[in-house]
């Protein structure tokens, strides 16, 4: 392949299969085979081993383990490689340096992770069958640098023709062996603490950053050309320092349902974790690694069909590749409903490429992220209500990033800066929409300042006790806030409020009418239930006017009521919000379906919008159709005319109004692409 070709190739529509392969199986791969087998399920990129705790290939460096499968009349690697380029299919190398085998450890203590007490960490130590234990090794060690991970990286980018390096586990574990504490100690000038706890917040992220930029330098001085993929995280994570010392970035949404119902994952995960990759300007689209099983533990099974799509759709939506995580390759794999989702889903995916090449998002709300319970809650509402919004990170923000937003939501939980109080500011005055939430807030703008102008109350708040058994009053005729609710002036409250008294511009759209009963009593007797206070003057949502722009305050923490709840009520209020601080129509308004999610992309040709189907209890059994879906675009000038489902390639049914297009859907089974020209 051409240099100039394989410079390019990761920044164009991708779609990789990654067979997780077994050592046992290694007699079971047939390069032609494979690769005939990857192209006919629709990748154009394939993750396969190649080092680390086993090597795939005829190694010479000294304590890299060879897989003791691998046939002795040629070079296994080398023929899977050519035979994926005969298919215009990218090879990218799979390393996981996180573990080796114990007759290293043995060789090499110095090493491996340990303990608190010393002790190394030992893998699979009650694995039945005839292996050896694996043992972690340490982030800080010679293992991940130096001995062994860079010779390796070196003698593969020498001899094979690999076009990417991927590196599987390549965090940090915990570890109090002598080289992480003398780190530690040279980093921060103080000891490294017992409690794991009091550890620096930013110590993990740094120690993978500084081994990741050690293997990434080697990279680029053997094949500049080969670009490294690492992972992010949707919580506890530095992405910045991710995206320092990679060139592409993947994320790893797992639909763990062997956590038992209780315990499912958000149905959000997926939408979320695409939707903070994008928010780095600088790095092409992140990958979405799904896996097809339903747990680690339940590996050699596939998840629930109607759940898989489901899930898998939600990558391509929010503006990600997709990365199929299989257990096994397709002559291995028992569940064999699985190769079918990923040929299918892969097939959906190319008829939208076309469509998502050069667009950006067309999202007119932002929320910021902070991985808090109230930001989970904010996302999971907008996304049941069909509100499409982009996520960015608050140092993001501050550095101006708001522009084009006409709603800027901001959770409690969020670390309050000056730099943030200011660029929020600036926002409103320019005309933006600005909700703030959170009971916790005056504390944290306090730490930062001091309460602005702009936030519409006096400067000393009080927060107060755990409420329970209270409400929220709409206030006023023509509450716009009120919509859809207009039956009832009452909706649930709990939690604590922040009391505090309006500005004299500023409007109360809504109250607290406090405590009706403590909550061991609110039952018995009916005859007692009577509010002792029907109406305060306590503000819960106040609304103020500031330059062009508005902003609107809840003093009380609203996403945790939305996480907590999931009642329909808080989601209704929550899409009026950001209605009402839009300020006219959004460019995209699509009609209430529980479970659908809705993402928007713009080019200059048309706008692309994504319809997920997630109606159902999850796990999901089947994939109930959702039916007569409208969709109105407008917004400015009315330059569209037509509109199109990419994915069944229909031409829909659309009126013309006076500002605005109205598109029926007829039907929507799992993923649906309109096109509006």
């Amino acid at each position: 392949m051409s240099g100039e070709a394989q410079a390019a190739w990761w920044k164009e529509p991708l779609r990789v299969i990654q067979p997780n392969l077994q050592v046992r199986d290694t007699a079971c791969l047939d390069p032609e085979r494979l690769a005939d087998q990857m192209a006919e399920m629709g990748a154009n990129v394939v993750v396969l081993n190649v080092g680390g705790i086993y090597a795939w290939y005829p190694t010479r460096v000294a304590n890299h383990t060879v897989n003791e499968y691998l046939p002795a009349d040629f070079d296994l690697l080398e023929e899977t490689i050519r035979a994926m380029h005969r298919r215009n299919i990218r090879f990218v190398a799979r390393f996981d340096f996180s573990k080796a085998e114990d007759s290293i450890y043995l060789r090499h203590p110095q090493w491996f992770v340990r303990n608190i007490h010393g002790e190394p960490e030992v893998i699979g130590a009650r694995r039945p069958g005839r292996w050896s234990l694996l043992m972690s090794t340490c982030i800080n060690g010679d293992y991940r640098a130096e001995e062994v991970a860079i010779p390796v990286l070196r003698e593969v980018l020498s001899r094979y023709e690999v076009d990417g390096v991927f590196f599987n586990n390549p965090g940090y574990l915990i570890c109090f062996c002598d080289g992480c504490r003398r780190k530690y100690r040279e980093t921060y000038g103080e000891d490294l603490p017992d409690d794991v706890a009091r550890f620096r917040p930013d110590w993990a992220s740094r120690c993978m950053r500084d081994n990741i930029h050690k293997l990434r330098e080697c990279v680029r001085q053997e094949r500049p050309d080969v670009p490294l993929i690492l992972y992010y995280g949707l919580y506890r994570d530095n992405i910045h320092d991710r995206a320092t010392t990679a060139d592409l970035l993947c994320i790893e949404p797992q639909d763990v349902l062997s956590l038992g119902h209780r315990q499912i994952p958000d149905f959000w995960k997926p939408a979320l974790s695409i939707k903070l990759g994008r928010t780095l300007e600088d790095m092409p689209s992140p990958f979405g690694i799904v896996h097809s099983c339903p747990g680690m533990d339940w590996r050699h099974t596939g998840l629930p069909v109607a759940e898989y799509r489901f899930w898998l759709s939600q990558i391509t939506a929010n503006g990600g590749h997709i990365w199929h995580s299989l257990t096994g390759m397709p002559d291995t794999i028992r569940d064999k409903r699985i190769l079918e989702v990923v040929s299918e889903q892969n097939g959906k995916i190319k008829r939208v490429e076309p469509y998502m090449a050069g667009a950006v998002s067309g999202s007119e709300t932002v929320l910021l992220w902070n991985g808090a319970k109230s930001a989970e809650g904010l996302a999971e509402g907008l996304l049941e209500r069909q509100a499409p919004f982009d996520l960015l990170l608050p140092e993001q923000a501050e550095a101006g990033r708001l522009d084009g937003y006409k709603v800027a939501i901001v959770p409690e939980g969020t670390q309050w800066t000056r730099a943030l109080v200011e660029a929020l500011g600036r926002f409103v005055e320019a005309g933006g929409g600005l909700i703030v939430e959170g009971a916790s807030f005056p504390a944290g703008m306090a730490a930062a300042g001091s309460i602005p102008d702009w936030l519409g109350i006096a400067p000393e708040t009080f927060v107060g006790e755990e409420l329970a058994a209270s409400y929220i009053r709409f206030e006023g005729t023509d509450n716009p806030l009120q919509r859809g609710m207009e039956q009832t002036e009452l909706i649930p409250h709990r939690g604590k409020v922040a009391y505090c008294r309006p500005a004299a511009d500023a409007e109360v759209l809504a109250t607290l009418v406090p405590p009706f009963s403590p909550l061991e009593s609110v039952g018995a007797p009916p005859e007692r239930a009577s509010l002792p206070v029907e109406r305060t003057e306590i503000p819960l949502i106040l609304l103020r006017k500031s330059g062009r722009g508005k902003m609107m305050l809840l003093p009380f923490s609203f996403g945790a009521l939305l996480k907590e709840y999931r009642l329909n009520e808080h989601y209704l209020l929550l899409k009026n919000m950001v209605q009402q601080m839009a300020g006219d129509r959004l460019n995209v308004d699509v009609s209430h379906s529980p479970g659908l999610q809705v993402t928007v992309f713009r080019r200059d040709d048309g706008w692309l919008i994504h319809l997920v189907n997630g109606a159902g209890t999850r796990p999901l059994t089947a994939n109930l159709p959702i039916h007569d879906v409208t969709v109105k675009v407008g917004g400015g000038p009315l330059p569209f005319t037509r509109a199109q489902a990419v994915i069944s390639g229909t031409e829909l049914q659309t009126v013309r109004r006076e500002d605005h297009l109205e598109i029926r859907v007829p039907e929507i089974r799992v993923w649906e692409a309109v096109w509006v020209q």
